[in-house]
C-alpha cells in the first residue's frame, strides 16, 4: 500500500527540562494513544534541547520521512522559547507576528487587564504563512507549517491543540468526539475518571481545565473511532457526574 494509504506520524518534544528530568513528559504518550485512535502509526519519537541547530535538524529529518510531525514546546514568550525560530529557519522561511495571533492575545490581554508586552507579543510570531492551531486553554495558537503541528509543552494546553488539529488530519478511520462540561476540578474527578477510562478501553478521555466567569471547570473530551464506543463513554462520565452532584 502507498503512504496517502498508511499515514504515519513522528514527534519532537522540545526543552533541556525534559533532558534534565527536571519536567517528565506526558504529551508522548497521549499524542500515541491519539495517533492509534485514528489509525496513523506514530514511528518516531525523538527529545532535543533548546538548540536551534538541533531543532532544526530534527523538524527536517522528520518532515521528510513522515506524513505529519507534531512538536511540542518552546513556543511562549520567554527567552529560551526558540521554536518559533528554529522552525522557521527549518523551512527557510522569516519568523514574523501573526497578524491573526496578536489580534486574539491582545483581546485577551485585554479582558484580563494585563499588559500586553513584548515578551507576551513573542507568542505571537511564527513562520510566515503558517496557519493558526486555536487554543482554547490560554489563547495563545500553536502553528502548522507544511506538515509540521507546532504546538504548546504545558500537557493540557497541548492536549487541547491537539484535539483541533485531528479532525484535519487523514486517518485509518474518522475519529468521533463527545464532550462533557463538568463543574468539578481534575483533583476531585481523576480517580472516578481512571476507571472509566480502564472501562472503556476503546477510547481516550482528555479532561481540560479553564477558569470561567463560574470559576474554575473541566472540559472532558471522550475520543474515539466509533460512535458506539464514544457515547457510552459519555454516558458513564455524565453518570459519574449526576451522582457527585447528588451528594
Amino acid at each position: 500500500m502507498s503512504e496517502d494509504d498508511n499515514p504515519t506520524a513522528a514527534m519532537l518534544a522540545i526543552g533541556d527540562e525534559l533532558l534534565s528530568g527536571r519536567t517528565k513528559d506526558r504529551n508522548i504518550g497521549h499524542l500515541a494513544e491519539a495517533m492509534t485512535l485514528i489509525g496513523i502509526g506514530l514511528k518516531e519519537v525523538r527529545i532535543v534541547a533548546d538548540d536551534e541547530a538541533a531543532i532544526v535538524e530534527a523538524v527536517n529529518a522528520l518532515r521528510e520521512r513522515y506524513t505529519y510531525v507534531f512538536t511540542s514546546g518552546g513556543i511562549g514568550g520567554t527567552h529560551d522559547d526558540i521554536t518559533a525560530d528554529s522552525v522557521s529557519a527549518a523551512f527557510g522561511l522569516p519568523c514574523i507576528h501573526n497578524d491573526e495571533a496578536m489580534s486574539r492575545l491582545a483581546a485577551h490581554y485585554e479582558r484580563r487587564g494585563i499588559d500586553f508586552n513584548a515578551s507576551r507579543q513573542r507568542m505571537a510570531r511564527m513562520p510566515e504563512g503558517a496557519t493558526l492551531i486555536d487554543n482554547p486553554v490560554s489563547t495563545a495558537p500553536g502553528f502548522v507549517v507544511g506538515n509540521v503541528h507546532v504546538m504548546a509543552g504545558v500537557p493540557s494546553i497541548f492536549e487541547a491543540m491537539l484535539d483541533n488539529v485531528m479532525p484535519t488530519l487523514k486517518g485509518g478511520a474518522p475519529l468521533v468526539t463527545k464532550t462533557v462540561e463538568c463543574p468539578f476540578g481534575e483533583g476531585d474527578i481523576a480517580a472516578r475518571l481512571g476507571e472509566i477510562q480502564k472501562a472503556h478501553p476503546k477510547t481516550s478521555i482528555g479532561s481540560y481545565p479553564r477558569f470561567s466567569s463560574e470559576g474554575f471547570r473541566t472540559q472532558l473530551v471522550v475520543r474515539a473511532r466509533a460512535e458506539a464506543d464514544a457515547e457510552a463513554a459519555a454516558a458513564d462520565i455524565r453518570a459519574m457526574l449526576e451522582a457527585m452532584e447528588a451528594g
